[in-house]
């Protein structure tokens, strides 16, 4: 459509009806000060709202310290950013297993994430949300249960449950409303109605194998899941209100829009 830069993203997303973005630093933090700023305004004007993606290298359950070091500075130098793009949201990659134990991983995983929350705290960078996310390979730290007991550790987290990611990684699980509603009414035990009712939501179709993701989908597959009509009634049913991402291959901004569209006409 002949965009090129990131402060005419609020522009864009008004030609499809849409209301949030989310700008990736997967590969890295390149971005200035300044840039940031330009962008924050830019969506303000519009009313849009944007978040961020920490990069992908944040791996709390690596054994090495150094490399732990890294990965704290990853998350608080994203909320930097955000914060100076005028948004609030910060989703991020917990970790791999490793050569460790599952349970070994979780429990430095968690170790580690309540390190970041004092870091988070001395930085006076409490004011942004910090969403862990579900994760689609059997080998990452990842569940919707691993992800609430994190979130357990403070506040300031709320879950990012992309559901393709968890689809893929137990093998087709997501199919009905029901399917849903277990995943959702769990989460609203655990962490309660208040911190769930605005989580992060990724949503595209995934190819899965054996070890669960292999690679996004568009929603004209008609071989993978899942499907969005049945989330978008569990989430009109229990009054959830989501910030949703459509992580669609190429189509994003299409997908995102058929979504909306789904989610208003879905009438409880």
């Amino acid at each position: 459509m002949g965009y090129k830069h990131t402060v005419q993203a609020p522009e864009y997303l008004e030609k499809f009806n849409l209301d949030c973005f989310e700008y990736s630093f997967g590969r890295g933090i390149t971005l200035s000060e300044g840039k940031a700023v330009e962008i924050g305004e830019a969506f303000a004007a519009k009313g849009k709202e944007i978040s961020v993606h920490a990069p992908y290298f944040i791996n709390f359950s690596n054994p090495d310290d150094e490399a732990a070091q890294k990965s704290y500075n990853y998350v608080l130098n994203s909320a930097k950013f955000i914060k100076l793009m005028g948004g609030k949201r910060l989703v991020f990659h917990p970790a791999t297993q490793g050569k460790m134990t599952r349970e070994q991983a979780v429990d430095l995983c968690e170790e580690r994430i309540k390190r970041l929350t004092d870091y988070i705290y001395l930085n006076n960078l409490e004011d942004v949300v910090y969403s862990p996310e579900t994760m689609g390979k059997i080998a990452q730290i990842g569940t919707v249960e691993e992800i609430v007991r994190f979130c357990k550790i403070d506040k300031i987290y709320v879950p990012c449950l992309d559901f393709g990611h968890i689809n893929a990684r137990e093998q087709g699980s997501l199919k009905t409303v029901e399917d849903y509603l277990s995943r959702l009414e769990y989460m609203i035990a655990e962490l309660g109605y208040e911190r769930v009712k605005h989580f992060h939501v990724h949503f595209s179709k995934i190819m899965y194998g054996g070890r669960g993701e292999i690679k996004h989908l568009t929603f004209e597959d008609m071989t993978y899941g899942p499907e969005f009509l049945p989330l978008a009634v569990a989430l009109k049913k229990l009054e959830l209100e989501p910030y949703i991402v459509s992580e669609s291959d190429g189509t994003q901004a299409e997908d995102a829009a058929t979504m909306k569209e789904i989610f208003n006409s879905v009438d409880i």
